[in-house]
């Protein structure tokens, strides 16, 4: 069953594009586009405040178009894979539809998105997705116990495979052997972006030869990927069916020749919009690498018209706001600058706070990792190690005593605050005054 297009307009305006996103404030134009808080299809839209109303109507704000055979196939590819395979959300199946049909024009693209496949345990669908994307994608190259130089090897500059690796996590599950696969690491790194080469040696005379490394790429596995390869990927985070949810069991010799069908047409209708997909150049929901990644599944969605480039934008504002929130909460990303602007916030912006202080804080959160960091939980000198990534170093700081600590100044963080958790709490009140 095709999913329901909201209310038709009237008349067929101009495209009204989505607020564009501000400079050093990732994702502040998205807080209402939470994953959790999605827009239902049928349309019963959850209750929101003004505010989130008119920030989710920018996001989406563009007219459906007439079906067109482009939107069409991609409506029957969506159809297909959701008879296999459950998604997290609507705006998730859009994405692996729309990625599937980007893996046909890959000569078009200046950026090859990574898909990466998550989820936090075994039977979430993982290797499932990746079945059906095995039989939908455009060449597909399974790397099971596949070496880098096997991969590079393999991959044609002008017309590159599909990549499909399948059990990351044994492949990056743990530093130990995370360090033995770093070439596989930055192979998938570099491949994101065209005109990036490895150098080896060939033959018995030993002559240096550039291997090409572009190539879209399917990553499916337990617990996240690197962060270098997540943050070049649309991220799909699986998870187990629900008592009552219920897919349909792949079989390949009932199922195989009725995808490679629709792969073939989906493949007729986008070989000739080759050109004119690499000269499009898309208004975007988001900006930087967010926007490499994201732009060619904005494109295919505007190449098949209909209501996809609608709910292409719409996919991509969630999606890459889910992912920032997520960010914020990673003890490895923005998560110390996040909880540190909890502090400051709940001191009524003090000017600044003791070394002695913030520890005290953070320690005191029992959802947050710091009391158990390490050893001993976390130490001043480790805080500080954290700290100096982002620019930011302790010093001598005045006390409400008037009495001079180790600590740090509240305007030491408000860059970082405003580029890496924009979404915690505002930045721009004026911090409280000192006593005395």
């Amino acid at each position: 069953m095709q999913p329901e297009n909201p209310d038709s307009y009237s008349t067929h305006a101009p495209p009204s594009w989505p607020a564009t996103a501000v400079p050093g404030k990732p994702g502040a134009h998205l807080r209402a586009t939470q994953a959790d808080d999605e827009l239902d299809r049928d349309g019963d839209v959850p209750v929101r405040n003004a505010d989130e109303t008119e920030a989710l109507s920018e996001a989406v704000e563009i007219p459906d178009a007439a079906p067109t055979t482009g939107s069409k196939l991609l409506d029957e590819l969506r159809v297909q894979i959701a008879r296999f395979v459950i998604l997290p959300s609507p705006q998730a199946l859009d994405a692996v539809t729309l990625w599937v049909a980007a893996t046909h024009l890959q000569a078009a693209w200046q950026h090859a998105p990574r898909l990466a496949v998550v989820g936090p345990a075994k039977r979430c669908g993982k290797s499932r997705l990746l079945d059906v994307l095995t039989e939908t994608v455009y060449e597909p190259m399974l790397t099971i116990n596949t070496t880098p130089a096997a991969i590079f090897r393999s991959i044609d500059a002008d017309d590159p495979p599909t990549l499909l690796v399948d059990e990351a996590d044994t492949i990056f599950g743990s530093p130990k052997v995370a360090e033995k696969n770093e070439e596989m690491r930055g192979l998938l790194n570099a491949g994101h972006q065209r005109g990036r080469y490895v150098t080896r040696v060939v033959g018995n005379d030993h002559t240096p030869h550039r291997f090409a490394t572009f190539s879209m790429a399917a990553i499916a596995g337990i617990g996240d990927l690197p962060d270098t390869v997540m943050d070049r990927a649309v991220v799909i985070r699986m998870r187990r069916r629900a008592e009552g949810e219920k897919v349909k069991p792949f079989r390949s010799r009932r199922d195989i020749p009725a995808l490679h069908e629709l792969r073939d047409r989906i493949h007729a209708w986008a070989r000739p919009l080759l050109d004119e997909a690499a000269d499009l150049e898309p208004d975007m929901p988001v900006e930087d690498r967010a926007a490499d990644t994201w732009e060619p599944l904005i494109i295919v969605a505007d190449l098949a018209g209909g209501h996809w480039p609608r709910l292409a934008r719409e996919a991509c504002a969630r999606m890459v706001a889910a992912e920032v929130a997520a960010e914020e909460e990673h003890p490895s990303g923005a998560r110390i600058l996040a909880d540190i602007r909890r502090i400051f916030h709940a001191q009524r912006e003090v000017d600044s706070l003791s070394t002695e202080e913030l520890l005290h804080h953070l320690r005191q959160d029992v959802e947050a990792p710091w009391a158990e960091w390490g050893r001993g939980g976390l130490t001043a000198r480790e805080l500080g190690r954290m700290l100096r990534e982002f620019g930011i170093t302790s010093g001598n700081v005045r006390m409400a005593d008037r009495t001079q600590r180790k600590g740090y100044m509240r305007n030491k963080f408000l860059d970082a605050w405003r580029r890496y958790c924009p979404t915690v709490h505002p930045v721009d009140a004026d911090p409280a005054p000192s006593e005395g």
